[in-house]
């Protein structure tokens, strides 16, 4: 059976896990885990992608993301690419360091943002890397630390999820320890982490619950919300796929994308590739990156390579491109 896509939107919500192939160590010291860390903040930072949980184990890691300027699938294909090829050089090791195809969960945010950061930051505990909380309030490799103000990183979004606590910085870290500590003894939570049924349901309580009241929800395994929730997701999701699929049918590709800035900019369609750092020529280049990604799904790196530009240039030139859409109400179509 083929498997599914990936679901993801702007601002959507992802819990993304990774795991070593066949289990196998992916972190071997801290200075891994550090070189990781330092990967990691760039590409968040590159892309602008919210992070607000994590948690490194040494044959796994789980994240906590809030989709940015490009797909999580992107940010995790780049992070994953560049520390499996550093880590092979450096151990001197050969073949895959990762699962094939990392799993990616997108979450209902305001159901279950708090629950999926307790339940990642308490990781190193289940893991017995750390005895306690008071050690994982010291735990350097779980943003746990960070939320407590043991560790400072500029990537991880810690006032959104603090400002959700209280407005006070003090007292929000003391409501949110406390939090985390009535989830100590809960285990691992089938209801945050199992198929899609039992994640909607609440575990296989709910799930029974349902069944009894013949009550049946919508559910799929890539997504974490209530039933409605998935619906909204799902047919958002085909709605994106039908609107390029319409796009395509009607013949529209990357040069038909260049005629358009072309006309409503007032540039040559040449100039819509030229390089160059002219006011008109960043804003041509912006606008084809906005259309071709968002409206065609074309990929960041074949139009980087097409572009001669690096996959984060043309990131920021999507959110460029969009806003400059949206300011002067440019359409890709004139229907």
């Amino acid at each position: 059976m083929p498997r599914k896509c990936r679901i993801d939107a702007a601002g959507a919500l992802h819990l993304s896990m990774v795991r070593g192939m066949e289990r196998g160590v992916v972190f071997r010291g801290d200075s891994d885990r550090d070189h990781f860390l330092e990967r990691l903040g760039e590409i968040l930072q590159d892309t602008h992608t919210p992070c607000y949980a994590w948690a490194l184990i040494p044959n796994h890691f789980h994240l906590l993301l809030k989709t940015g300027t490009v797909p999580v699938s992107t940010v995790m294909r780049r992070l994953l690419t560049s520390y499996a090829l550093w880590f092979n050089r450096k151990h001197n090791r050969s073949g895959h360091l990762f699962q094939n195809r990392f799993k990616s969960i997108l979450c209902q945010e305001d159901a279950y943002l708090l629950e999926l950061v307790r339940y990642i930051h308490l990781n190193p505990v289940r893991s017995r890397l750390v005895q306690d909380l008071d050690g994982l309030d010291l735990y350097p490799y779980s943003g746990h630390s960070v939320l407590m103000g043991k560790k400072n990183l500029a990537w991880q979004d810690t006032r959104w999820v603090l400002g959700l606590y209280g407005e006070k910085l003090t007292a929000a870290r003391r409501a949110y320890r406390l939090f985390v500590e009535r989830g100590v003894g809960q285990g691992r939570r089938q209801d945050l982490t199992g198929g899609g049924l039992l994640r909607s349901a609440g575990g296989w309580e709910g799930v029974k619950s349902l069944r009894q009241n013949k009550v049946y929800q919508k559910n799929d395994e890539r997504i974490l919300g209530d039933g409605d929730f998935v619906e909204r997701v799902l047919a958002s999701a085909e709605e994106v796929v039908e609107k390029r699929h319409a796009l395509r049918s009607a013949g529209f590709d990357l040069e038909k994308v260049v005629s358009r800035v072309s006309e409503v900019l007032g540039v040559r369609p040449e100039e819509v590739w030229a390089e160059g750092k002219y006011r008109r020529m960043v804003e041509a280049r912006s606008l084809l990156c906005y259309w071709a990604v968002r409206k065609l799904g074309v990929s960041l790196s074949s139009l980087s390579r097409k572009l001669r530009i690096s996959v984060p240039s043309v990131s920021d030139s999507v959110a460029r491109g969009q806003r400059i859409a949206e300011e002067r109400h440019f359409f890709l179509t004139q229907t």
